[in-house]
Protein backbone atom coordinates (compact mmCIF):
# COMPACT_ATOMS: atom_id res chain seq x y z
CA UNK A 1 0.00 0.00 0.00
CA UNK A 2 1.20 3.52 -0.55
CA UNK A 3 1.41 6.14 1.94
CA UNK A 4 -1.37 8.83 1.54
CA UNK A 5 -0.40 12.41 3.17
CA UNK A 6 -2.98 14.39 4.66
CA UNK A 7 -3.46 17.77 4.28
CA UNK A 8 -4.69 20.10 7.41
CA UNK A 9 -7.77 21.36 8.55
CA UNK A 10 -6.94 24.51 7.13
CA UNK A 11 -5.04 23.77 3.94
CA UNK A 12 -8.58 21.78 3.41
CA UNK A 13 -10.84 24.33 3.95
CA UNK A 14 -8.06 26.13 1.14
CA UNK A 15 -8.59 23.09 -1.42
CA UNK A 16 -12.92 23.48 -1.09
CA UNK A 17 -12.36 27.44 -1.27
CA UNK A 18 -10.29 27.15 -4.52
CA UNK A 19 -12.90 24.46 -5.70
CA UNK A 20 -15.38 26.74 -5.40
CA UNK A 21 -13.50 29.87 -7.06
CA UNK A 22 -13.24 27.54 -10.29
CA UNK A 23 -16.51 26.70 -10.34
CA UNK A 24 -17.31 30.24 -9.94
CA UNK A 25 -15.24 31.00 -13.32
CA UNK A 26 -17.33 29.19 -15.49
CA UNK A 27 -19.62 31.14 -14.12
CA UNK A 28 -18.74 34.61 -14.33
CA UNK A 29 -17.45 33.79 -17.62
CA UNK A 30 -21.01 34.29 -19.00
CA UNK A 31 -22.11 37.65 -18.75
CA UNK A 32 -18.51 39.02 -19.44
CA UNK A 33 -18.49 37.24 -22.80
CA UNK A 34 -21.87 38.78 -23.76
CA UNK A 35 -20.78 42.51 -22.74
CA UNK A 36 -17.80 41.74 -24.87
CA UNK A 37 -20.02 40.56 -27.52
CA UNK A 38 -22.35 43.82 -27.16
CA UNK A 39 -19.67 46.25 -27.34
CA UNK A 40 -17.99 44.97 -30.06
CA UNK A 41 -21.25 44.75 -32.28
CA UNK A 42 -21.55 48.45 -31.03
CA UNK A 43 -18.00 49.08 -32.42
CA UNK A 44 -18.84 47.45 -35.60
CA UNK A 45 -21.98 49.93 -36.27
CA UNK A 46 -20.39 52.50 -35.10
CA UNK A 47 -17.82 51.61 -37.90
CA UNK A 48 -20.36 50.74 -40.44
CA UNK A 49 -22.06 54.27 -40.20
CA UNK A 50 -18.62 55.86 -40.47
CA UNK A 51 -18.74 57.71 -36.73
CA UNK A 52 -15.06 56.99 -36.54
CA UNK A 53 -13.96 60.44 -35.89
CA UNK A 54 -17.08 61.47 -33.41
CA UNK A 55 -16.70 58.86 -31.72
CA UNK A 56 -13.30 58.88 -30.86
CA UNK A 57 -13.58 62.22 -29.49
CA UNK A 58 -15.80 61.07 -26.53
CA UNK A 59 -19.42 61.19 -25.80
CA UNK A 60 -21.10 64.11 -28.30
CA UNK A 61 -24.71 65.70 -27.86
CA UNK A 62 -26.83 63.17 -28.86
CA UNK A 63 -25.36 61.15 -25.64
CA UNK A 64 -27.73 63.70 -23.86
CA UNK A 65 -30.84 63.02 -25.43
CA UNK A 66 -30.46 59.15 -25.81
CA UNK A 67 -28.98 58.46 -22.09
CA UNK A 68 -27.05 55.92 -23.63
CA UNK A 69 -29.90 53.44 -23.01
CA UNK A 70 -28.84 49.89 -23.37
CA UNK A 71 -31.35 48.85 -25.96
CA UNK A 72 -30.51 49.72 -29.15
CA UNK A 73 -34.32 49.52 -30.20
CA UNK A 74 -35.34 51.97 -27.62
CA UNK A 75 -32.40 54.42 -28.44
CA UNK A 76 -33.61 54.18 -31.81
CA UNK A 77 -36.72 55.04 -30.74
CA UNK A 78 -35.75 58.05 -28.92
CA UNK A 79 -33.83 59.33 -31.56
CA UNK A 80 -36.77 58.69 -33.89
CA UNK A 81 -39.53 60.52 -31.68
CA UNK A 82 -36.78 63.46 -31.70
CA UNK A 83 -36.43 63.91 -35.14
CA UNK A 84 -32.80 62.36 -34.22
CA UNK A 85 -30.28 61.05 -36.88
CA UNK A 86 -30.57 57.05 -36.02
CA UNK A 87 -27.45 56.23 -34.63
CA UNK A 88 -25.54 54.34 -31.86
CA UNK A 89 -24.68 57.30 -29.88
CA UNK A 90 -21.53 55.64 -27.88
CA UNK A 91 -18.35 56.89 -27.45
CA UNK A 92 -16.20 54.70 -29.47
CA UNK A 93 -13.07 54.95 -27.30
CA UNK A 94 -15.47 53.55 -24.53
CA UNK A 95 -16.71 50.70 -26.14
CA UNK A 96 -13.65 49.95 -27.48
CA UNK A 97 -12.03 49.84 -24.25
CA UNK A 98 -15.14 47.59 -22.52
CA UNK A 99 -14.07 45.12 -25.68
CA UNK A 100 -10.39 45.01 -24.42
CA UNK A 101 -11.67 45.29 -20.79
CA UNK A 102 -13.82 42.19 -20.93
CA UNK A 103 -11.37 39.89 -23.03
CA UNK A 104 -8.65 40.95 -20.21
CA UNK A 105 -10.64 39.64 -17.59
CA UNK A 106 -11.16 36.76 -19.56
CA UNK A 107 -7.91 35.87 -19.99
CA UNK A 108 -7.15 36.79 -16.32
CA UNK A 109 -10.14 33.83 -15.50
CA UNK A 110 -7.88 31.45 -17.35
CA UNK A 111 -4.84 32.43 -15.35
CA UNK A 112 -6.45 32.50 -11.91
CA UNK A 113 -8.20 28.87 -12.93
CA UNK A 114 -4.63 27.60 -13.80
CA UNK A 115 -3.51 28.64 -10.46
CA UNK A 116 -6.27 27.19 -8.46
CA UNK A 117 -6.13 24.14 -10.15
CA UNK A 118 -2.44 23.71 -9.77
CA UNK A 119 -2.52 24.37 -6.03
CA UNK A 120 -5.33 22.10 -5.62
CA UNK A 121 -3.39 19.51 -7.27
CA UNK A 122 -0.59 20.11 -4.82
CA UNK A 123 -2.13 20.79 -1.73
CA UNK A 124 -0.61 18.31 0.15
CA UNK A 125 2.92 20.28 0.00
CA UNK A 126 1.44 23.85 1.20
CA UNK A 127 1.25 22.34 4.74
CA UNK A 128 5.35 22.94 4.33
CA UNK A 129 5.71 26.36 2.60
CA UNK A 130 9.19 25.77 2.68
CA UNK A 131 9.61 22.92 0.50
CA UNK A 132 7.19 24.02 -2.07
CA UNK A 133 8.86 24.34 -5.24
CA UNK A 134 8.41 27.73 -7.23
CA UNK A 135 5.78 26.67 -9.50
CA UNK A 136 3.71 26.09 -6.59
CA UNK A 137 4.79 29.81 -4.95
CA UNK A 138 4.17 31.08 -8.10
CA UNK A 139 0.62 29.95 -8.21
CA UNK A 140 0.36 31.66 -4.23
CA UNK A 141 1.37 34.45 -4.88
CA UNK A 142 -0.72 34.92 -8.47
CA UNK A 143 -4.09 33.73 -6.32
CA UNK A 144 -3.03 36.51 -3.32
CA UNK A 145 -2.51 38.98 -5.85
CA UNK A 146 -6.09 38.56 -7.85
CA UNK A 147 -8.32 38.22 -4.43
CA UNK A 148 -7.71 42.02 -4.53
CA UNK A 149 -8.96 42.49 -8.21
CA UNK A 150 -11.55 40.02 -8.81
CA UNK A 151 -14.73 40.92 -7.39
CA UNK A 152 -16.48 37.80 -9.05
CA UNK A 153 -14.74 35.25 -6.74
CA UNK A 154 -14.97 36.22 -3.76
CA UNK A 155 -13.50 32.94 -2.16
CA UNK A 156 -10.18 34.40 -3.12
CA UNK A 157 -10.00 36.54 -0.61
CA UNK A 158 -10.21 34.02 2.16
CA UNK A 159 -8.16 32.01 0.28
CA UNK A 160 -5.37 34.62 0.71
CA UNK A 161 -5.55 34.98 3.85
CA UNK A 162 -4.44 30.71 4.41
CA UNK A 163 -1.68 31.41 2.23
CA UNK A 164 -0.62 34.37 3.89
CA UNK A 165 -0.56 32.51 6.71
CA UNK A 166 1.08 29.92 5.32
CA UNK A 167 3.91 31.97 3.50
CA UNK A 168 4.96 34.44 5.84
CA UNK A 169 3.88 38.38 6.07
CA UNK A 170 6.43 39.46 3.41
CA UNK A 171 5.34 36.71 0.87
CA UNK A 172 1.53 38.47 1.21
CA UNK A 173 2.85 41.82 0.88
CA UNK A 174 4.75 40.82 -2.24
CA UNK A 175 1.72 39.40 -3.67
CA UNK A 176 -0.75 41.87 -2.96
CA UNK A 177 1.54 44.13 -4.33
CA UNK A 178 1.63 42.30 -7.93
CA UNK A 179 5.85 41.90 -7.52
CA UNK A 180 8.11 39.03 -6.90
CA UNK A 181 7.33 35.87 -7.88
CA UNK A 182 3.87 37.00 -8.73
CA UNK A 183 2.92 36.27 -13.08
CA UNK A 184 3.46 39.46 -15.14
CA UNK A 185 0.81 38.71 -17.19
CA UNK A 186 -1.81 38.38 -14.43
CA UNK A 187 -0.76 41.81 -13.33
CA UNK A 188 -0.71 43.01 -16.29
CA UNK A 189 -4.51 41.97 -17.53
CA UNK A 190 -5.89 43.09 -13.97
CA UNK A 191 -4.27 46.35 -14.09
CA UNK A 192 -5.65 49.38 -15.06
CA UNK A 193 -2.88 49.99 -17.42
CA UNK A 194 -3.87 47.19 -19.38
CA UNK A 195 -5.88 49.73 -21.90
CA UNK A 196 -3.83 52.06 -23.94
CA UNK A 197 -4.87 53.91 -27.15
CA UNK A 198 -2.68 52.14 -29.88
CA UNK A 199 -4.51 48.90 -28.16
CA UNK A 200 -7.90 50.34 -28.72
CA UNK A 201 -7.07 50.78 -32.27
CA UNK A 202 -5.96 47.72 -33.06
CA UNK A 203 -8.97 45.84 -31.53
CA UNK A 204 -10.77 48.42 -33.23
CA UNK A 205 -9.21 47.13 -36.47
CA UNK A 206 -9.82 43.61 -35.79
CA UNK A 207 -13.01 44.19 -35.84
CA UNK A 208 -13.17 46.05 -38.73
CA UNK A 209 -11.42 43.59 -40.89
CA UNK A 210 -13.59 40.59 -39.56
CA UNK A 211 -16.35 42.67 -40.88
CA UNK A 212 -14.58 43.55 -44.27
CA UNK A 213 -14.80 47.46 -43.05
CA UNK A 214 -11.31 49.68 -43.67
CA UNK A 215 -10.53 52.40 -40.86
CA UNK A 216 -8.23 54.57 -41.76
CA UNK A 217 -6.91 56.67 -38.25
CA UNK A 218 -4.58 59.03 -40.20
CA UNK A 219 -7.26 61.44 -40.04
CA UNK A 220 -8.02 61.35 -36.37
CA UNK A 221 -4.52 61.75 -35.56
CA UNK A 222 -4.15 64.97 -37.24
CA UNK A 223 -6.85 66.72 -35.56
CA UNK A 224 -5.48 65.38 -32.38
CA UNK A 225 -2.39 66.61 -33.20
CA UNK A 226 -4.18 70.06 -34.04
CA UNK A 227 -6.23 69.83 -30.57
CA UNK A 228 -2.51 70.21 -29.07
CA UNK A 229 -1.02 73.02 -30.91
Amino acid sequence: MGFIRKTSRKTGKLKTLLGLAVSRIAVARRPRLARKSIATDDVRQLLTLGHLDRAVHRVHIYDIFLGRHECHEVRDHIALQCKLPQIICLDFASQAEQVIAEDNMLEAFELIELYCKRLIENASKLDKPSECTEDIQEAAAAVMFAASWCGDLPELPFARTILADKFGNDFAEAAKDGSGIVDPMLVWKLSDNATSMELKKKVTKEIAMENNLIVDFSELQEEMKDGED
